[in-house]
């Protein structure tokens, strides 16, 4: 019989957020990220956030970009983010929301959130940077309730074979100086292993800037908890 898991202050859930600290990065995302959206990430937050409703878990906030994108169907949204900077500038992003957001420290691999106690979780660039995808998802699919869905809106492995070369060989330097970020993960193979069914995923590119080329192969989507 499986064990449920509750979420108690202080216990075996406490988070390690302060093991995650990209200081520099953290900044120049805050900055430069609202560029992106103007480019076209925001058109794809609205397509990402689009008829969910009930409890939210969004896993890697950031500096609460998807915040302003919630319909009012949404009852709650608990934001998860573990680092410090990015937190403080989703706690402001908070109060523009249009549903209730509420901004806490925590991991990926280890969320602050009783088993199935979300209708949905949302992850938006940030799979790319966990230490590990499959523990993250894993996690996230404990919290979600059974059907429960998980939309997902991140940058990929490519497709074609000389794009994937180029991002194998950027890899080796690319997460030292972009918070940890990969830009060769197949993340779709990866949330199939772990527990869920994709209901619909569109691949595209996206190229906000020439620096984005190796993170430009994208997909968005939705997978249901199995």
């Amino acid at each position: 019989m499986p064990v449920t898991r509750k979420w108690s202050e202080p216990g075996p859930f406490r988070t390690r957020a302060g093991m995650v600290n990209h200081p520099i990065f953290a900044r120049l995302y805050g900055r430069f990220a609202p560029a992106a959206e103007r480019a076209g990430a925001g058109v794809h937050r609205d397509e990402l956030l689009a008829g969910l409703k009930g409890r939210v878990i969004e896993v890697g906030a950031g500096s609460g970009l998807c915040f302003v994108h919630y319909p009012d169907t949404v009852d709650e949204v608990l934001a998860i983010e573990p680092q410090q900077h990015l937190r403080r500038l989703a706690d402001g992003a908070a109060l523009a929301a249009p549903v209730s957001v509420r901004v806490v420290a925590g991991t990926a691999d280890r969320l602050p959130a009783d088993d199935e106690s979300f209708d949905a979780a949302v992850v938006s660039l940030v799979l790319c940077s966990v230490p590990d995808q499959r523990r993250a998802l894993r996690e996230i699919r404990r919290v979600l309730r059974p059907d429960g869905s998980l939309r997902f809106y991140e940058h990929v492995r490519s497709e074609d074979p000389r794009q994937a070369w180029l991002q194998d060989h950027v890899d080796r330097i690319w997460p030292h100086f972009s918070g940890g970020c990969h830009p060769n993960r197949d993340t779709k193979a990866a949330i199939t292993e772990t527990g869920y069914r994709v209901a619909w995923c569109r691949s595209f590119d996206f190229r906000p800037c020439m620096i984005s080329v190796p993170v430009s192969p994208h997909i968005i989507g939705e997978a249901i908890r199995l």
